[in-house]
């Protein structure tokens, strides 16, 4: 699988998690903030994505700094994955 598939991946984890209706993975920028102005994501949004990419690719934020980083945009969240092992056929 290629990285753009990886990127896919997290994106529908992102709309399923959060339930985000009528969404796509094509309506999420890689590079946009995931929170703020980018989705507008809010802590609670964070928490629940972080037991979804636990659960989906066994990967463990382990604590806020981590999180603050790998959670600026998809593009950092998919390297961060990838930094801990994920590979792109995950």
């Amino acid at each position: 699988m290629s990285q753009a598939s990886l990127h896919r991946k997290v994106k529908q984890l992102i709309i399923d998690r959060l339930q985000l209706e009528g969404m796509t993975p094509d309506d999420i920028d890689d590079a946009a903030p995931l929170f703020g102005d980018g989705l507008g994501l809010d802590s609670i949004d964070a928490l629940e994505l972080v037991i979804g990419i636990e659960k989906m690719f066994g990967v463990k934020i382990q604590d806020e700094e981590v999180g603050a980083k790998a959670f600026t945009s998809v593009n950092a969240l998919v390297e961060f994955m990838r930094s801990k092992g994920v590979s792109e056929g995950a």
